[in-house]
């Protein structure tokens, strides 16, 4: 059983695709945030982050208390080392605190041009074994991003095989590849836009039909069973309940996937997981009502359904695809996030997301309040006009409330 120490050492990792998701991460308790530039990461569709805007982001975390770690996890081609050197040296600048990398060559670039920058190899290395994983631990990395497919015993014994000096970090929650650890050409053959260097348009989600040779222009839809066709759509992951058992099995850093999702998915999910862990840190694990309560949150963000992955059964899972639909399903609709509370007129300042209006109930996600509603009544615009229906986008409002909510909480409908 790990010590006090180590249970509080524990990392709650967040994505983030742009400044907003960076700041709700940081303010629903994430310990560390990972993000990209405009080059060499693998979410080439999210915002990511202009040159200019690394140092500031990497400043909002460290004035968190917070690590920022910025991707490096393309497969690079010879191309791609041109503006390597420059773009270490405003990470090194910035006081990044690492980099993640799955290219060897990019490994050793980063070793010689920025030795003052850790490593952590990405999860696209495809670490499933001890001896990869000395491999990298000798050639200087600090941390090792797991393959998802390993089961719980199979990181066990990674774990006691490595120096206690490295760190082992696995994904707890989000979207999961149907190919090993994301290494997949699908998209690159289907529409020319390559997964392994951060354009992937998620080929294995679409709906596949067939057609035999001598009978062009009859199409059959590919069936795996009578529920339906989505043969390659992987279920999204979902370890909250078994967060003990990955710390158990050595697990240091627990990863959100997600730096193209909104900060409403980013905000519930950090806030869930915050939750989780500092529970299992104060020996409340087996709380089971805290634990399903905390589950409930996660079903209000959006998912194609949920699989524990590999870790519990390792490849002999069985519930890992949804065969009905790759459009996310979520309980929830983000209605407004919380700029501030204005005391003198007892209301919170928000910002509208999503239409509401006066009657409703709304939902507070906040990592300060748990389990809290507001029911509208009063509100009103900048201007002092009674709103009775928020339809008007990013609108600026008060509502009356006497729940003193902070800037950066979450209501939801």
């Amino acid at each position: 059983m790990e010590n006090q120490n180590n249970l509080k050492s524990l990392e709650l990792l967040a994505p983030a695709g742009n400044m907003e998701r960076l700041k709700t991460a940081l303010h629903f308790g994430a310990d560390a945030v990972y993000f990209a530039g405009k080059s060499y990461g693998l979410r080439a569709f999210s915002d990511n982050f202009p040159d200019a805007g690394i140092a500031e982001a990497v400043r909002c975390c460290h004035k968190a208390g917070a690590r920022a770690y910025i991707t490096l996890n393309i497969f690079a081609h010879n191309a791609d080392f041109d503006g390597l050197k420059g773009f270490l040296d405003i990470l090194t600048a910035a006081s990044a605190d690492a980099v993640i990398v799955s290219d060897p060559g990019i490994f050793a670039f980063v070793r010689k041009h920025a030795p003052g920058l850790d490593i952590h190899i990405s999860t696209q290395a495809n670490v499933t074994n001890a001896h990869s994983a000395l491999f990298w631990a000798a050639q200087g990395a600090r941390r090792i991003v797991l393959a998802r497919e390993l089961s719980l015993s199979e990181i066990k014994e990674i774990r006691a095989a490595l120096p206690r000096n490295i760190e082992l970090e696995a994904f707890c929650h989000g979207a999961m590849c149907i190919s090993y650890s994301g290494r997949c050409l699908l998209s690159n053959y289907l529409s020319g836009r390559d997964g392994n260097r951060g354009e992937c348009v998620q080929s294995c989600r679409w709906e596949y039909k067939m057609t035999e040779k001598q009978r062009e222009g009859e199409p059959l839809t590919i069936q795996e069973d009578a529920r339906g066709t989505y043969i390659l759509n992987s279920r999204d992951l979902n370890t909250l309940a078994i967060l003990d058992k990955l710390a158990g099995a050595g697990i240091k850093s627990f990863k959100v996937e997600g730096r193209v999702k909104s900060s409403f998915y980013v905000g519930s999910v950090i806030n869930a997981y915050r939750r989780a862990l500092d529970l299992y840190a104060a020996g409340g694990f087996s709380d089971t009502d805290m634990i399903a309560q905390l589950q409930s949150e996660l079903d209000k963000t959006g998912s194609r359904g949920f699989t524990g992955g590999f870790y519990l059964n390792g490849r002999q899972q069985k519930d890992m695809q949804n065969l009905e639909t790759s459009k996310p399903q979520q309980e929830a609709v983000f209605a407004a996030v919380v700029l501030g509370y204005d005391k003198k007129r007892g209301a919170a300042v928000i910002e509208q997301r999503n239409r509401f209006k006066r009657g409703d109930i709304l939902e507070i996600v906040s990592p300060k309040i748990f389990g809290k509603s507001i029911k509208v009544h009063g509100m009103y615009d900048a201007d002092g006009n009674p709103v009775t229906d928020a339809l008007l986008v990013q609108q600026k409002l008060y509502l009356e409330t006497d729940t003193v909510l902070e800037e950066g909480d979450i209501l939801r409908l």
